[in-house]
């Protein structure tokens, strides 16, 4: 059935007008976006199979253009407004951690991590370059691997952490298997980039590792 024919009081937009964003669930808020259905099935319904096809938000909102483009019901124009809204809570989140210390708002960090890697099918390895008051100067991705392992410079790091001016940083990378957990060859990694940027003074704030939407920080571990 079509959402017009619903219930006013069911309709996810008169439920958000009527109790605010919160109230609606992940597939009601995407069925905002795709606004229309098709036959057989409401908006609702698609935004519900493509949460469970694409393993929640973080997998869809990272999944490949190609691979949503096979979904009936889904075009360009949505896929557009899709990745607008993303873009738009990366945005927000990166605001925040440029204007307050990344130690004040670790729950920030956490989010806008999720964002940028939750759902990638490759392994990524990121840093976010921070000042004297631990606020982003930048977010810089610096090294592409394959499903199972990234090749990781130190020297590349130091050169990317003397070029922003950089007083600390923050590593991140995702595990694409969804195991957040660190292998030895992370701490191994994090011992050594610890050690070579702290001949420049540069200080490792923490080590996170995304999978999906869990992350693991290695500061919390007691691994830094």
């Amino acid at each position: 059935m079509a959402i017009s024919h619903w219930p006013a009081a069911e309709r996810p937009r008169e439920r958000l007008i009527a109790l605010g964003a919160g109230a609606l669930s992940d597939a009601e808020l995407i069925a905002l976006f795709l606004r229309t259905g098709i036959a057989g099935k409401s908006a609702v319904d698609i935004a519900r199979e493509l949460l469970a096809g694409f393993g929640g938000l973080s997998g869809l909102f990272s999944a490949d253009q190609a691979a949503l483009l096979k979904v009936k019901g889904l075009g360009a124009a949505k896929l557009a407004q899709l990745a607008a809204v993303l873009e738009l809570a990366r945005r927000t989140l990166g605001e925040e951690l440029r204007s307050r210390s990344a130690l004040t708002s670790p729950q920030a960090v956490r989010d806008y991590l999720r964002l940028a890697l939750g759902g990638k099918e490759h392994e990524v390895f990121i840093a976010l370059f921070l000042d004297a008051q631990h606020r982003v100067l930048v977010t810089e991705e610096l090294f592409r691997g394959t499903l199972t392992q990234t090749s990781v410079y130190p020297r590349e790091i130091v050169k990317a952490a003397l070029k922003a001016n950089a007083a600390a940083v923050i590593f991140a990378h995702n595990h694409p298997s969804g195991v957040a957990e660190p292998s030895q060859a992370d701490e191994l990694l994090t011992r050594q980039l610890k050690e070579a940027l702290a001949m420049i003074d540069v200080k490792v704030l923490d080590h996170f590792i995304v999978a999906g939407r869990a992350t693991l920080s290695f500061a919390e571990r007691g691994l830094l």
